[in-house]
């Protein structure tokens, strides 16, 4: 890597993430001097109109993803639709010279670009996901929507026992009690980017197992590429 790092961060929600790339950055640059690594976000969504964002909203029955609006405000999208606009994005951003684009969204097919690493957060943690529960009694799963819990299923198949809750980290749910469903694992993921630290510590206060979070995985894994 040159002496600066440049970072792509891309959200399949609205930029800034306030409540998502700081976290990281913060993990990301320990060890690092100061000013070595400069980063822009990018947000599929990014300067919709109202009736645009409709527009990609899911429909009933349809693959989805819960993000996140500049506002604040929770957002559940078709997933057809949204990885339409992030591949076309992505192509953009392959043209501007960052050393990496980290994808901020744990669910998403992507294409590959001709110039630049893609960290894909999706098939980091998937990736952990499969590999510790090879030796886990029992996986519990924290997902940010209801309707993801059986599309979880249909990417992974466990040899073990596992269970999986829904929260999300936009709308106001209380994660401790839904994580509290997931007493007698013996290993948890919160397996959206959207959980925080904050969450990860009710989580961890509401059952007595290790926790996974999947924004401090995918940061570890950028710090040891820059």
């Amino acid at each position: 890597m040159p002496s600066t790092s440049r970072i792509a961060f891309v959200t399949i929600g609205q930029t800034p993430r306030v409540d998502l790339v700081p976290e990281m950055m913060a993990e990301i640059a320990i060890g690092s001097a100061e000013g070595s690594i400069d980063f822009r976000e990018f947000g599929v969504l990014d300067g919709m109109s109202p009736s645009e964002l409709d527009g990609m909203r899911a429909k009933d029955g349809e693959h989805s993803f819960a993000t996140r609006l500049k506002s604040g405000e929770e957002i559940v999208t078709s997933k057809p639709r949204t990885e339409e606009k992030l591949n076309l994005l992505l192509k953009e951003i392959d043209r501007q010279g960052f050393d990496l684009i980290v994808l901020l969204c744990t669910g998403t097919k992507i294409e590959p670009l001709e110039n630049t690493l893609v960290v894909e957060a999706q098939r980091i943690v998937d990736s952990t996901v499969e590999a510790l529960a090879a030796s886990a009694r029992k996986l519990g799963v924290i997902v940010p929507l209801e309707r993801q819990v059986r599309d979880f299923n249909e990417r992974h198949v466990f040899s073990g026992d596992h269970g999986i809750v829904s929260a999300s980290p936009y709308a106001g749910d209380d994660i401790g009690e839904r994580a509290r469903q997931l007493e007698g694992c013996d290993l948890i993921v919160m397996h959206c980017m959207g959980y925080s630290a904050d969450m990860l510590d009710e989580v961890r206060r509401a059952v007595d197992a290790p926790v996974l979070l999947s924004r401090r995985v995918v940061a570890g894994v950028v710090r040891q590429m820059i």
